[in-house]
């Protein structure tokens, strides 16, 4: 006489991003839930719609949320940990904070050529208090932009779709919808911008706004790819500090630029003092 023996809880599968042994939740076997690309998605377009159009100063608040929401759907959902990137340890430190280092010297670099400085005059940092600008530097760039657009485009959407559909489209997928991310911020980058909004009037309006749009989704969605190797190389650690350091210097070489251009007696450009959240 035979009885029915209960489906095992776990099962062990390999995890694609360290190749090790891990186990998982019966929802972890492919395909087993489709609801959870829409559902991250969705959550993805509210945060984006609130951080860069409804409540704008709360985007750490919003984004902290959402990333929690994010994490949360994935391990429900039977996703590890090591497939969503939270590892790497020091090895991811190192190399971000190495390129934290080059990205310094690269903006140090722009903003002493005369030829290049003007490109570094954001209105984001130039119409800002010394106060907003430590707010942005240390508050909004970190918890408002890099911790959920890294949690989500590093580490929850590339592992939903490598379950389903392999590494190739994961990084393909995960960074064409981040480059769409910042759809909504590149509305206002030419108003920001001085040297951008000049290339944007090049023609009529409409086309120069959709060129400015165009060449942020493009080259957003092609630092996705970078970012994704470097999230390959020492997990979520490594494009965090890389992020990080590009967004929240570029609010200090935007203040370096325009002292040294009073420095050299050319003067400060108009600056407005629209904010918004940093992209």
């Amino acid at each position: 006489m035979t009885r029915d023996v209960p489906a095992p809880r776990f099962v062990v599968g390999d995890d694609p991003a360290s190749g090790r042994a891990v186990a998982r939740g019966p929802a972890a076997r492919h395909g087993e839930d489709p609801r959870l690309l829409p559902a991250a998605v969705a959550v993805l377009v509210a945060a984006n719609v609130l951080n860069n159009r409804v409540a704008r100063r709360l985007a750490p608040v919003t984004s902290a949320l959402a990333a929690g929401t994010l994490v949360g759907l994935a391990r429900r959902s039977g996703l590890s940990w090591s497939e969503m990137g939270f590892g790497g340890g020091s090895r991811g430190v190192k190399i971000g904070g190495a390129l934290a280092v080059a990205v310094a010297a690269v903006y140090s670099c722009g903003v002493l050529l005369p030829s290049t400085r003007r490109f570094f005059r954001d209105e984001r940092a130039l119409g800002l208090s010394r106060a907003r600008l430590a707010e942005e530097a240390l508050v909004q760039v970190p918890l408002g932009t890099v911790l959920l657009e890294e949690v989500a485009f590093r580490g929850v959407l590339p592992a939903v779709l490598r379950r389903s559909y392999g590494a190739g489209v994961a990084v393909a997928g995960s960074s064409a919808l981040f480059g769409l991310w910042h759809v909504l911020p590149s509305l206002d980058m030419a108003a920001a911008n001085p040297a951008l909004g000049g290339l944007a009037d090049a023609g009529s309006p409409a086309s120069g706004r959709a060129r400015v749009v165009v060449g942020s989704v493009v080259s957003t969605g092609l630092a996705g790819v970078f970012f994704h190797e470097l999230r390959r190389r020492g997990g979520l650690p490594a494009p965090s500090l890389f992020h990080l350091a590009t967004n929240s210097l570029g609010f200090l070489a935007a203040r370096a630029a325009r002292r040294l251009d009073r420095r050299g007696g050319r003067g400060a450009q108009p600056v407005g003092t629209t904010w918004k959240a940093s992209a």
